[in-house]
């Protein structure tokens, strides 16, 4: 470090936890960092939130938006100790956000849940990206679409996601339509943090291309969305226009509020709001055409640049600017990687293999992990759909469920574990598929996120696809991708391609592909892509119709609940 240094700090808001890194501006070391969980985590069965603890009903995922700023006083300051600098040295502050992650506020931005007449009604809080409840009404959105020949529609695949903004909003006006009148503005978490840290509102070209339908300068219009709903023709006007703000940018400077939560210096720049996915790929410096970027974690997505603008069916959207000034960012994605495995560490694996695990002093899936790997490809019988997320891409389907076929009286533990690996790397190779056969170049793969420390998936995910696989140094992609961010709102550089040479890096061919291997996982993928589609495609619904027997069961017992009269008790006994 020298007297001359500058640093910036980005925040990467993630779905359990935010974390904060300082980097250095000339060349992108790290030099401190610091995570804080949220302290409501996740809010998916009871809204702990609030006094009720009221049941939330299936598919729904809500947050509390002050976790978010406890992230702000605890982890950057953490970070900055960490990093022994003086404080005095930070010219920016960036952040990025899972997506599509709304919040309904009122004019000065406060979120409707911290009102208290508000605070015991579940569609007040953050509706994380992970909230599939919308679901209905993104096929609605979808089929009004086809039958109107909208132009946006084939930009997204041809699919709009119960994920994002529109389904998420028309769920809020037809659900709770008095929490959609008190509403003065749609926040996505990612502008909204950042509203709390700069002191504006500005929606950030990423998340309003991609989450927000906004194309060629516009959203869908008046027309279109009353179509849906009569009184939900007026959602754009009312309740979403806002400045729109490039990547990169500076859209405010730190308040002195936000200054004194982080302990950094008033005024200094604060940038443009971002996608967790998205501002990484500067961190890994891959920028450039051809290198599809995978940030794999509790679900992977995958995101690429390119030149030319093609229709690809199935991705999440192409965005004009979403990722790198003057290309196309295109999107696609996998809702469920880390959790999937989490899932069946947490419910299948029988005790004996944790406590082997745990005398061995190693997690219970690196111990799955080294069974699996003993295995030859194809070992295990086994084929899984990895769906248990439902499916962002190529099907566009939250309703989708997950699958393992060929289980026998013989099948272990480690073979459903290699097997649910398999799945999504598989489900990798169908999006990168639908990229290349559309148009979309794909010659290297390169992957940040937690998951990159397995070895073993690694080298699957090469074999797999066929690909050269690098590996991001950061072990805080998202992070640093948004302190290159700050960097360049703060003038230190003039743009994010320029800022990446310097501050973003990665081992290029880290992972190759094996031929023979390749060649093997060949038969197995062509058995996973008759799963894929037969399910997937409408031949048999049986996933959508066991979904609909869920949802049914779960009312009638709570209306069978509320029915039934209340208890006395005897006077013998009060």
């Amino acid at each position: 470090m020298t007297e001359q240094d500058t640093y910036t700090i980005g925040v990467d808001f993630g779905t359990l936890s935010g974390r904060a890194v300082v980097v250095r501006t000339r060349d992108g070391a790290e030099l401190g960092s610091a995570e804080h969980a949220y302290g409501h985590a996740v809010m998916d069965r009871t809204l702990t939130a609030s006094a009720t603890n009221a049941d939330l009903p299936p598919e729904w995922a809500l947050q509390v938006p002050a976790d978010y700023v406890d992230v702000l006083r605890e982890a950057v300051p953490r970070a900055v100790h960490e990093a022994g600098i003086d404080p005095g040295q930070v010219i920016g502050i960036a952040t990025d956000f899972t997506a599509c992650t709304m919040i309904p506020v009122g004019a000065d931005g406060t979120p409707l849940c911290e009102l208290e007449q508000f605070a015991d009604r579940p569609h007040a809080y953050v509706k994380l990206w992970k909230h599939h409840a919308a679901q209905s009404h993104a096929d609605r959105i979808n089929a009004v679409a086809r039958e109107r020949g909208e132009a946006w529609l084939p930009r997204y695949g041809g699919l709009i996601s119960s994920e994002w903004q529109f389904a998420k909003g028309l769920q809020l006006l037809e659900e709770d339509r008095e929490i959609y009148d008190a509403m003065d503005h749609w926040v996505e978490a990612a502008d909204w943090i950042v509203w709390q840290l700069g002191g504006s509102y500005a929606r950030n070209a990423c998340t309003v291309g991609y989450k927000g339908i906004h194309q060629d300068g516009a959203h869908p219009g008046e027309d279109f969305l009353t179509a849906l709903n009569p009184d939900f023709g007026g959602f754009v006007r009312d309740k979403l226009e806002a400045p729109i703000a490039q990547l990169g940018d500076a859209v405010g400077r730190l308040t002195a509020e936000a200054a004194a939560w982080t302990g950094l210096p008033e005024g200094i720049a604060v940038a443009a709001g971002n996608v967790d996915a998205h501002v990484t790929l500067p961190a890994a410096n891959a920028v450039d055409g051809g290198q599809l970027t995978l940030i794999m974690g509790t679900s992977t997505c995958h995101v690429v640049t390119s030149d030319e603008l093609h229709e690809v069916p199935g991705m999440c959207g192409v965005v004009d600017g979403g990722v790198i000034s003057g290309t196309y960012g295109y999107e696609a994605g996998q809702s469920g990687v880390g959790d999937i495995f989490g899932w069946f560490v947490s419910t299948g694996v029988p005790a004996e293999y944790t406590a082997e695990a745990q005398r061995r002093g190693i997690s219970t899936h690196a111990y799955l992990t080294e069974l699996a790997e003993k295995q030859p490809i194809g070992g295990h019988g086994l084929v899984a759909l990895d769906w248990h997320g439902g499916n962002r891409s190529v099907l566009v389907d939250t309703e989708l469920s997950g699958l393992i076929l060929g289980q026998t009286l013989a099948t272990r533990p480690e073979d459903i574990y290699r097997a649910l690996l398999e799945s999504t790397a598989f489900g990798t190779r169908t999006i990168i598929d639908a990229f290349t056969s559309s148009g979309v170049a794909i010659n290297e793969l390169v992957v940040a996120g937690g998951l990159l420390k397995n070895r073993f998936l690694m080298q699957m995910y090469a074999d797999v696809t066929g690909l050269p696989l690098s590996t991001i140094t950061s072990e805080q992609g998202p992070a640093v991708g948004s302190a290159i961010h700050a960097a360049v709102a703060a003038g230190a550089y003039p743009d994010v391609r320029t800022a990446a040479a310097s501050m973003g890096h990665r081992v290029v061919g880290a992972y190759q592909p094996d031929p023979e291997a390749t060649a093997a996982y060949d038969a197995l993928f062509t058995e996973y892509t008759r799963l894929h589609d037969y399910f997937g495609r409408g031949e048999n619904d049986v996933m959508k119709r066991l979904k609909t027997i869920r949802r049914q069961a779960w009312e009638a017992s709570n209306a069978a609940e509320t029915a039934a009269p209340a208890l006395t008790v005897p006077e013998e006994l009060a």
